[in-house]
C-alpha cells in the first residue's frame, strides 16, 4: 500500500499535529522523518492538549506503530520526559520505536548552539538553541554519534572522544569556555539513558517495508515546514534537515514510488516564528488579532508568532517542490471576524509583478505583496461539519485558495480539536 505523507507548506505550525492525529486513527504505521525536539505538534481531544516533540502524532492510537526515523536527531533526555508525561496522562507509549540510525542530540551540540546564536547578535537566525543545528552538522562531517551507539560502549566512547577532542577545542578558544567531561557524558549517556531506551531500538527501514509490503497504511510525518527548508527555504533562517516531501524518502529509508497521496498543510493566515524575510507581515491590530485568535505563540519555545495574510505565490511554490495531491487547509475559524480577507496572489518589485517565488533572496527581502480582497463571513464557522455548511464568503475563500494552489482543499479546519473538521471530498 502507498504511503501517505504530510508535509507543512509554509514556516511551520500549521497545524501538522491535528491533520496526522486525524488520519492516524487510519494509519498503521506513523513515521516521523526529520527535525528534532524543536518542532512542536499540539493535538486536541476534547478538553485534553497534548504536545508532542519527537514522538510521531500517531502515539494517542494503541494500534498504531510510531517510529522515529532515522533523519531525525534525538535529544535522549527529552525523549525521555516526553514519554514519561505521556504515560503520566494514561497514553501508553509501548508502541513507539527509534531507528538505530537516527543521530544522537548531545551536551556540546546544545552548548554550541546557545553560544553561536548569542555571537551573532542581530544577524541571529533565530534557532531553539536545541543542538538540532550542531547535531545535523556532525551528521555532515561524519563525527556524530547515532542511537545504536548507545549499545556498544566501547564504540560510543571511542566516538564521543574523537568529536569531544574538537568540540573542546572550539567551546575553550572561541567562546572562552572551560571543557567538557568526556566520561561525565558518556557515563550518563551508557549508564541512565542506554537502558532506557534499548527497548525501543529498532532497524526501522525494516519494520516500514514490512508493513509497505503487507499492505498496510504508512504515514510519513515532516517538522517544520517547506520554507524552512535547508534547501529550498529562505536560506539561511531554515532549519538543518529537508522537511519537503522528498525528505521522507532519505528521513524514513523509502523510494519515491511508495508515496502515493501528499497532504500540505496550509493554514488560512500566515505565521512565522524567529528571523527571514515575510512578505506580507503585519505590524497592525489585525496581526494581533491574528496572533490573539489563533494563539500564536510556540509550543516549545512560548515566543510570539510574527503573523500576515495568506500569500498564494508561497502555496504555489510548496505545490511545486512536494508535487501535492491536496491541502488541509486549518485554523479557518480565526478570520471569522474579519470584514475583509486579504491574499498576496503575486509581488511587485522594481515596478515589474513576480506570480513565482524569486530565487534571488536579496530580491525576496524587497518584493511588495499584491493583493486580492475578498469579503469576510464575520459568521462563526466553528461549528461546521460540510462544505455546504461554511459561511458562503468562507466557501468562497477556501475554494479561491485551492485555485491559486492548483490543488484541491480535502480538509478544512475550523477549530482546534479532532472533530472540528470539515471533510471536502
Amino acid at each position: 500500500m502507498p504511503g501517505t505523507v504530510v508535509v507543512g507548506t509554509q514556516w511551520g505550525d500549521e497545524g501538522k499535529g491535528k491533520l496526522t492525529d486525524l488520519l492516524a486513527a487510519t494509519m498503521d504505521v506513523v513515521v516521523r522523518y526529520q527535525g528534532g525536539h524543536n518542532a512542536g505538534h499540539t493535538i486536541v481531544v476534547g478538553e485534553q492538549s497534548f504536545a508532542v516533540r519527537l514522538v510521531p502524532s500517531g502515539i494517542l492510537h494503541p494500534a498504531t506503530l510510531n517510529v522515529i526515523g532515522n533523519g531525525v536527531v534525538v535529544e535522549p533526555q527529552v525523549l525521555l520526559e516526553e514519554i514519561a508525561t505521556l504515560e503520566a496522562r494514561g497514553i501508553d507509549t509501548s508502541n513507539l520505536v527509534i531507528s538505530g540510525n537516527a543521530h544522537l542530540i548531545l551536551p556540546y551540540h546544545q552548548e554550541i548552539d546557545q553560544l553561536a546564536e548569542r555571537y551573532l547578535g542581530r544577524n541571529k537566525l533565530g534557532t531553539t538553541k536545541g543542538g538540532i543545528g550542531p547535531s545535523y552538522a556532525d551528521k555532515a562531517a561524519r563525527v556524530g554519534l547515532r542511537v545504536q551507539d548507545l549499545l556498544d560502549a566501547k564504540i560510543f566512547r571511542q566516538k564521543l572522544d574523537v568529536a569531544l577532542k574538537e568540540k573542546n577545542a572550539i567551546l575553550a578558544k572561541i567562546y572562552n569556555q572551560l571543557p567538557l567531561s568526556a566520561d561525565d557524558i558518556a557515563d550518563r549517556y551508557l549508564d541512565e539513558i542506554a537502558p532506557r531506551l534499548e527497548p525501543r531500538i529498532a532497524d526501522s527501514v525494516h519494520l516500514v517495508h514490512q508493513a509497505l509490503e503487507a499492505g498496510k497504511e504508512v504515514m510519513f510525518e515532516g517538522a517544520q515546514a517547506t520554507f524552512l527548508d535547508l534547501d529550498h527555504g529562505t536560506y539561511p533562517f531554515v532549519t538543518s534537515s529537508n522537511p519537503v516531501a522528498g525528505g521522507a524518502c532519505a528521513g524514513a529509508g523509502v523510494g519515491p514510488r511508495h508515496l502515493e497521496r501528499i497532504i500540505g498543510i496550509t493554514k488560512a493566515y500566515l505565521t512565522r516564528v524567529g528571523s527571514g524575510p515575510f512578505p506580507t507581515e503585519l505590524h497592525d491590530e489585525m496581526g494581533d488579532l491574528l496572533v490573539e485568535r489563533g494563539r500564536e505563540w510556540g509550543t516549545n519555545t512560548g515566543r510570539r508568532r510574527r503573523p500576515g495574510w495568506f500569500d498564494a505565490v508561497m502555496l504555489r511554490h510548496a505545490v511545486r517542490l512536494n508535487s501535492l495531491t491536496d491541502i488541509f487547509l486549518t485554523k479557518l475559524d480565526v478570520l471569522d471576524p474579519c470584514e475583509v480577507v486579504k491574499v498576496c496572489v503575486a509581488y511587485e518589485v522594481d515596478g515589474a509583478r513576480l506570480d513565482h517565488l524569486p530565487y534571488h533572496q536579496s530580491v525576496l527581502h524587497k518584493v511588495r505583496p499584491v493583493y486580492e480582497e475578498l469579503k469576510g463571513w464575520q459568521t462563526d464557522c466553528s461549528g461546521a461539519t460540510t462544505l455546504d455548511e461554511l459561511p458562503p464568503a468562507a466557501r468562497d475563500y477556501v475554494m479561491f485558495l485551492a485555485e491559486q494552489g492548483g490543488v484541491p482543499v480535502s480538509y478544512v479546519g475550523v477549530g482546534p480539536e479532532r472533530l472540528q473538521t470539515v471533510h471536502v471530498a
